[in-house]
């Protein structure tokens, strides 16, 4: 499938004489994809029953007449004034009870009935009207669920579904008392009708109760996406897509994704590198207008994994300054490129930008578009023109299956946010750390989710910090190598600790006997070179000690090519694991420069150099911000 480039736009803020000139221009830059109607409820239905499509089926010929192909959104996550009218309580509340009302938008609980019911009318109605229309190439689901803090509510809708959750899931109060260990400071409950939300409490909850909660905000998460999916399928053959969003983990997107076609996720490089990840001064001041260089490539590897057969986009991508983030500077020349050939690279199939205009008004009118609000080119159209330019000359850039696969889990995150053990220990942060690891060895990677069952023609997996290890997963292990911790294994799935205790990983003789957290600042070295830091664990082995720490405790043991990772590596060390590792599985290396970064698909390899100075590499110099690629002999795989 040629790639392509789209764009989101709001017929609804422009006058009706702009919008043919937008349409021509839209595709004379090279852009064939436009996204409208996401935030539009107030619009299509200004009063209840009362339906307004004048308007929007004006927009459709008229960017359809262009030669666009027109994603379509539900605006399920705007609802309008009146619909609050008609459910007062539609709002979530936070862990403190307070609500969380109407003035911008996902103002709304995922488990309250009435507004799910009401979300599925609308689908509904825009089905029967668009969904056999061949002008309608895509939909679009709601919007970004889970940003703004949206996915865990403390509402009366959500403590009432989440007491039905409870007696669906434990049948019995015994059984939910004895998984949950409430015997612990008489936390017995005779009734489910007795079990709160999880806040307000004199100190921590019950991590059982906590995790439960989680599951259950996740799974209300899926029921409503599935609610709007079921409404639109019976009326439409057209793909139905869902745009994710950077280091959102409160729901399970495996989930959600596999009921949809195509799995898609909304990219602020520079926006994340202020407002969601950690990272030292000199990190975040060398990357300020590129974005942190791993940051983008793990979700795009991600969401090729949510999405069904592989099938991806970026829904958004960052054309400029954002209005969102702490601090919000604009991007390197050239970076608008570079972010929209790395997500080809990686696999995606169109990269729409975020937006056509940027707005005059409201609370978006600090956000940069690819025209600034008098019309002007904004930089991003420029680089958003050379990539089309680029697009037709390159043939169909293909994914191939990787050697090396990271195991990523939801629940993990959940699980860890629940009962950290250390302020520094974070399940996403591990991950990203992980495959940061890889990457710097010029590794192409696979991110699988922890339900795989099948590894067949991976050399090299890695499963860090997952809680509760899937029996189905751990088979899966057997024949290849395998590099499971820290934290891997040790409770259950009801957040109790095992016995046998972890990690339990097959044909590997260890056992985690003590943990430690360790403050920002200390560090234990690591003979020959590295250190561990944030968390460190004594096992208990009689398998091989790879590597250990400067007291002589294990690090890193090993029986075969099943390891386990008994502490958080600095960046260092994993420069000698990664290495090891990849020697045992036969696994190529390519070790990068500090700010470059590769990839390869089924026809070229590509460079990306994230960096604010030039970068030379296989005997070319690629500039600050730039890219490269080129031909590799084709890739097979079994």
């Amino acid at each position: 499938m040629k790639r392509s480039l789209g764009v989101c736009y709001y017929p609804e803020h422009w006058p009706r004489d702009m919008w043919e000139k937008d349409a021509t221009r839209m595709v004379a830059s090279g852009i064939t994809w436009v996204r409208i109607g996401e935030f539009a409820w107030s619009r299509i239905e200004p009063a209840p029953g009362t339906f307004d499509f004048d308007w929007l089926d004006d927009a459709i010929d008229v960017l359809s007449a262009a030669g666009l192909q027109i994603i379509l959104g539900t605006p399920t996550c705007t609802p309008p004034v009146w619909m609050t009218e008609r459910f007062p309580d539609i709002f979530a509340r936070d862990a403190q009870g307070h609500v969380r009302g109407f003035g911008s938008r996902r103002h709304y609980c995922f488990s309250h009935a009435g507004y799910r019911e009401a979300a599925a009318e609308i689908c509904t109605v825009l089905g029967a009207r668009y969904g056999r229309d061949p002008r309608i190439h895509a939909w679009q689901i709601d919007n970004e669920y889970g940003c703004h803090d949206t996915v865990l509510s403390w509402s009366e809708a959500a403590r009432d579904a989440f007491q039905t959750w409870l007696a669906t899931r434990y049948e019995t109060i015994d059984a939910l008392n004895t998984a949950w260990g409430n015997v612990f400071w008489s936390m017995e409950y005779s009734r489910f009708d007795q079990i709160g939300l999880p806040s307000l409490m004199v100190t921590e909850a019950n991590p059982s109760h906590e995790m439960a909660f989680r599951r259950f905000s996740s799974d209300q998460v899926v029921r409503w996406h599935e609610a709007q999916v079921s409404a639109l399928r019976a009326q439409t053959e057209a793909p139905l897509v869902h745009n994710y969003m950077g280091r959102v983990l409160d729901f399970d997107h495996f989930q959600v994704g596999a009921s949809i076609d195509i799995a898609s996720w909304d990219s602020y490089p520079i926006g994340f590198l202020s407002d969601r990840l950690e990272g030292p001064p000199e990190h975040k001041a060398r990357y300020l207008q590129q974005g942190d260089p791993d940051m983008q490539a793990f979700h795009h590897d991600l969401y090729r994994a949510v999405g069904r057969n592989g099938r991806w986009w970026v829904m958004e991508q960052q054309p400029g300054p954002v209005n969102w983030a702490p601090y919000n500077p604009a991007p390197l020349p050239g970076m608008v490129r570079l972010w929209t050939w790395e997500a080809f690279a990686h696999g995606a199939e169109m990269v729409s930008y975020f937006r056509w205009r940027q707005a005059p008004f409201a609370q978006e009118q600090m956000h940069a578009g690819l025209l600034r609000p008098d019309d002007a080119p904004a930089p991003g159209l420029g680089e958003a023109e050379v990539v089309a330019r680029e697009l037709a000359d390159m043939p169909d850039v293909s994914v191939v299956r990787a050697d090396v696969a990271l195991i990523f889990d939801y629940p993990s995150e959940w699980a860890w946010n629940t009962l950290p053990q250390g302020a520094d220990f974070n399940y996403f942060r591990l991950a990203l750390d992980t495959y940061r690891a890889l990457r710097r060895q010029g590794v192409s990677v696979d991110i699988l989710p922890s339900t795989v069952s099948d590894l067949e023609g991976y050399s090299l997996v890695l499963a860090p910090g997952m809680a509760s290890l899937p029996e189905a997963l751990r088979e899966a292990f057997r024949g290849r190598t395998v590099l499971a911790g820290p934290r891997t294994n040790c409770i259950t799935p009801e957040f109790s600790i095992p016995d046998p205790m972890g990690p339990a990983l097959p044909g590997l003789d260890a056992t985690v006997s003590r943990v430690e957290s360790l403050p920002p600042g200390i560090v234990r070295s690591v003979p020959d070179g590295g250190a561990v830091l944030r968390w460190i664990e004594t096992l208990e082995t009689e398998a091989t000690v790879d590597f250990e720490d400067e007291t002589g405790a294990p690090v890193l043991v090993s029986s075969g090519n099943v390891h386990y990772l008994g502490a958080w590596p600095d960046e260092m060390l994993w420069a000698r694991i990664i290495p090891m590792l990849a020697e045992k599985a036969g696994v190529a290396l390519t070790p990068v420069p500090e700010d470059l970064r590769i990839r390869d698909t089924q026809t070229h390899r590509f460079a990306f150099n994230y960096g604010p100075d030039t970068v030379e590499f296989n005997g070319e110099v690629i500039a600050a911000a730039g890219v490269a690629w080129w031909p590799l002999q084709p890739i097979e795989r079994a």
